[in-house]
């Protein structure tokens, strides 16, 4: 199965559609006036969807075992044709939509089997995806072409030129793949002096997101938490939030990072851990959503 495990848990759902064709008006009387042979087609079939969706696991061998926290089954008669809908819900890593379609298809086969000793001429079609919502597609807008970005690495080893700089470039990385194209990156000790001076900087330079990446840490040279605090107009505290909860799912000592995040003017500015692993992981538990703060930032509309 795919690696799933860097992905956040949002609410999924996604909605399936089959349709059983039955070839004469008689069987749709059947159904009707509950005549069929074989007892409540609806029911029966709801029943039968129900269990489908929760085996899909099972019988796919690609879909990850999740929790279903809702399934609904709708049917609808639109002359000779039922129209069947599947919606499926879970708050999970992954989406719904193999499960809402195998659900919808065992319920359209239920169908079929309890209708075929009175109609030799049902016919099952059109299964298709009807709609899906919160996957990663749901929070990343399209491109990010003007959004200037800047990574500090804030390390004395790295400035030094004593060691290689790795978690700048995940960083610079992780700002490519969500279409961040505006990024540069520069290496500073961990001096409150210079982490101010770059924050006014990037302030002259329209930078919207200043990323920092290192002295988060406890050691007493780990100072930018503390030298970037007083500058904010606003802390965002969810942000930090949200890295550390990421990353406590992940290894023990993430709670120790220092990690905030704030607005300075309509900059955002957010620090994160210097392990290569750490800003990794961060980056994953903060994109794309963090980007809307963008939006609202400008005074777009927002829901």
């Amino acid at each position: 199965m795919i690696d799933i495990t860097h992905k956040i848990t949002t609410l999924r759902e996604a909605t399936a559609q089959a349709i059983v064709s039955v070839s004469k008006q008689e069987t749709i009387e059947a159904i009707h006036q509950n005549k069929v042979p074989k007892g409540n087609i609806f029911e029966m079939s709801k029943a039968a969807g129900l269990l489908a969706v929760k085996k899909t696991p099972e019988l796919l061998p690609d879909c990850h075992p999740m929790p279903i926290e809702g399934t609904k089954v709708e049917y609808e008669v639109n002359g000779l044709n039922i129209n069947i809908n599947v919606t499926v819900k879970t708050i999970y890593k992954t989406g719904v939509e193999v499960e809402a379609m195998h659900g919808a298809s065992v319920v359209a086969l239920n169908i079929y089997d309890m209708l075929k000793p009175i109609d030799k001429g049902i016919e099952i079609g059109n299964i298709k995806l009807l709609q899906k919502k919160g996957g990663k597609s749901d929070y990343t807008n399209q491109q990010h072409s003007d959004i200037n970005a800047q990574v500090i690495v804030c390390s004395d080893t790295v400035s030094k030129e004593l060691k290689e700089d790795k978690a700048g470039e995940a960083i610079l990385e992780k700002l490519a793949t969500h279409h961040v194209k505006n990024a540069s990156k520069q290496v500073i000790p961990d001096e409150p002096e210079q982490i101010r001076s770059i924050v006014e900087k990037a302030k002259t330079d329209g930078v919207n997101l200043l990323i920092f990446t290192g002295g988060t840490g406890l050691s007493s040279r780990d100072v930018t938490p503390e030298t970037l605090a007083p500058l904010f107009d606003k802390e965002v505290p969810g942000i930090a939030e949200a890295i550390r909860a990421y990353g406590q799912d992940r290894m023990p000592y993430a709670f120790l990072s220092r990690s905030v995040a704030g607005t300075i003017g309509g900059m955002l500015v957010i620090t994160l851990p210097g392990s290569t692993n750490g800003a990794k992981e961060s980056m994953d538990a903060l994109f794309p959503h963090v980007l809307h703060a963008f939006k609202v930032l400008r005074g777009e509309r927002h829901d």
